[in-house]
C-alpha cells in the first residue's frame, strides 16, 4: 500500500490528544454557565412579565441592554472584578475555568430573561385570569406559565446557549487560554489559524458546529416530547 507520512501520523495524533480536553472543558464551562443562567433567568423572566411594580422599566431596559452587550466588554468587566485589584480578587478565580463561567453567565442571563418575558407576554391574558380564580400560587402561576410558554422558553436556551459557547474575546480575556485548563474550543481555533495549523482549526470548527447542532436538537426534541405528553 502506499505509504503515509510520518508528519500525517503526527498531525493525526497531536489532534487526538487535542481535541477530548478541550471538548470536555467548552462544554463543562458553557453547561454549568447555561444552568445557572437558566436556574436565574427563567424567574426573572417570569416575574417581569407577571409583575407591576416600580423601577420595572429601568429592569427591563437593563436586560434588553445587555443582550446586545458586546462579550468582549463583559469580559473585561468581570476581568476586573476578578482580578487581585478588584473587589472579587480573593476568589482568586482569574485565568480559571469558574471566570469563564462567570463570563458566560453575565452573556447568557439577560437573553434567557428577556426571551422568557416575552414568551410570556405573548400569551393569552386570559390564562392568567383563570389560573388567579383557581386559586393558583405566585409560584404556581410561574410554572404553569413558563410549561405554557415552552417554545419560547426553549427559543430562551437555544439563543443564549449558541451565544456563549461561540464566545471568543470575554472567555480569553478572563481564561487566558492555558493550555491544558482554559483552552476551549473558540480559543482553540484562533491559535490554531493564527499559528498556521489550518487542518486543526479547521477540525475543531467542524467538531464544534456539530456539538452546537446535536445539543440544539436535543433542546428542541425534549420540548416537543413534553408537549406532546398526555396530560
Amino acid at each position: 500500500g502506499r505509504a503515509v507520512p510520518a508528519q500525517s501520523y503526527s498531525v493525526n495524533l497531536r489532534m487526538i490528544e487535542s481535541f477530548l480536553p478541550i471538548i470536555t472543558l467548552t462544554l463543562s464551562v458553557s453547561g454549568i454557565a447555561l444552568v445557572i443562567a437558566s436556574v436565574l433567568g427563567f424567574p426573572l423572566g417570569a416575574w417581569l412579565a407577571l409583575a407591576r411594580v416600580p423601577g420595572k422599566r429601568l429592569i427591563e431596559a437593563l436586560i434588553y441592554t445587555g443582550m446586545a452587550f458586546p462579550p468582549v466588554v463583559v469580559g473585561l468587566a468581570v476581568y476586573l472584578l476578578l482580578s487581585r485589584s478588584g473587589p472579587l480578587g480573593w476568589l482568586g478565580w482569574l485565568f480559571t475555568p469558574w471566570a469563564m463561567i462567570v463570563a458566560q453567565v453575565v452573556i447568557a442571563l439577560p437573553m434567557v430573561a428577556g426571551l422568557t418575558q416575552s414568551a410570556i407576554e405573548a400569551l393569552d391574558p386570559a390564562l392568567r385570569l383563570q389560573l388567579r380564580a383557581l386559586g393558583a400560587s405566585p409560584a404556581q402561576t410561574m410554572w404553569t406559565l413558563l410549561a405554557e410558554a415552552r417554545a419560547g422558553v426553549i427559543s430562551a436556551l437555544i439563543a443564549a446557549f449558541g451565544s456563549i459557547i461561540s464566545e471568543v474575546g470575554a472567555v480569553m480575556l478572563v481564561g487566558g487560554n492555558i493550555a491544558g485548563s482554559t483552552r476551549v474550543m473558540t480559543t482553540a481555533i484562533v491559535l490554531e489559524t493564527r499559528q498556521g495549523e489550518f487542518e486543526l482549526a479547521l477540525a475543531l470548527g467542524a467538531v464544534l458546529l456539530s456539538l452546537t447542532f446535536v445539543i440544539n436538537f436535543a433542546i428542541m426534541r425534549l420540548g416537543q416530547r413534553r408537549e406532546v405528553a398526555p396530560r
